[in-house]
């Protein structure tokens, strides 16, 4: 089944993980904690956005490294969902990601560092992503790296990407995003607080937002989309001129595990079929917002997206 045709992205998953929410009544400090149920599916930054996109209609394949008896349960619950998937064998186990949500809906995340890829490993990778850029039309690069890779790993990935013409979508935080961005990525989806954590000061107003997110793009020569939960996204363009905000659907989380991915395929996905920057912007808030209203793991019937954002 590897490769396949008509691909819409090129998905690195380089940090997976089986996702896994234990559900109490509360957090009992210093004391024991009954698990009343668990969950248990594929996770991780990158497998959420393929997840989505595929869901959303797009034609992902996924490349990701696997290893251990959770890599194995990983790549059940991908093949039963039949997301396509080139997998990279790893020595060291696949991490567990744990979510303990309270009967009142807060949230704790506890999420290992994972395994660490050997220079073997990680030139397999390369070798995988050299092969099968040809035929995808985005790569999407999402998460944090494995130990054992170099910061610039994301960086080296979106110069590759240039060598076949395909646009990447970058959804990452720290110095691997600080050294990303010096590739030229066509799009970077920060949070809020990620953008904060690059320009190095807090973002007291929307006046210092758009400038920091001007700033980044000045950088990149590319299209910055900010996250802000259930306040107005923000898309700016210097090259384009373009400056844009969007209202998120009003509603009340259940739960914000995975928002921010959903977001990113919806992007992904509008791009892909080249549509208007509003249109990314106002479809991938709404698709965010929808996420929020499902337990993690989750995928809404697409009937329950609603578009209903305000632009400015």
């Amino acid at each position: 089944m590897w490769p396949l045709p008509d691909v819409s992205a090129l998905i690195l998953a380089l940090n997976p993980a089986v996702d896994a929410e234990w559900r109490v009544e509360r957090v009992e400090w210093e004391e024991k904690n009954t698990i009343l149920s668990e969950r248990r599916w594929a996770g991780g930054k990158g497998v959420n956005v393929a997840r989505w996109l595929h869901h959303l209609g797009g034609k992902p394949r996924l490349l990701l490294p696997l290893g251990g008896q959770p890599g194995a349960e990983l790549a059940r619950w991908l093949r039963a969902e039949k997301l396509p998937a080139k997998i990279i064998p790893l020595r060291e186990p696949t991490r567990v990601d744990v979510i303990v949500t309270t009967a009142g809906s807060r949230q704790l995340r506890f999420n290992p560092p994972g395994p660490r890829l050997s220079r073997g490993e990680w030139n397999g990778i390369l070798r995988a992503a050299e092969q099968n850029l040809a035929s995808a039309r985005l790569l999407v690069l999402s998460g944090s790296l494995p130990r054992g890779l170099p910061v610039t790993a994301y960086a080296k990935l979106i110069r590759l990407a240039h060598r076949f013409d395909v646009k990447t979508l970058l959804d990452c935080d720290g110095p691997a995003f600080a050294a990303a961005i010096k590739a030229r990525p066509f799009l970077v989806k920060p949070n809020e607080h990620e953008l904060g954590q690059w320009w190095r000061k807090p973002l007291r107003s929307e006046a210092e937002l758009v400038c920091a997110a001007r700033a980044l793009s000045e950088q990149t020569r590319g299209w910055v989309l900010v996250s802000r939960g259930a306040k107005h996204g923000l898309l700016v363009n210097c090259v384009e001129r373009f400056q844009c905000f969007a209202l998120p659907p009003r509603v009340k989380p259940r739960n914000t595990v995975g928002a921010g991915d959903a977001l990113l395929a919806a992007v992904a996905q509008q791009v892909e079929r080249g549509a208007q920057p509003k249109e990314w912007l106002c479809w991938s808030t709404a698709v965010g917002t929808a996420a929020t209203q499902y337990p993690p793991g989750q995928l809404p019937a697409l009937s329950q997206i609603t578009t209903n954002s305000g632009q400015v």
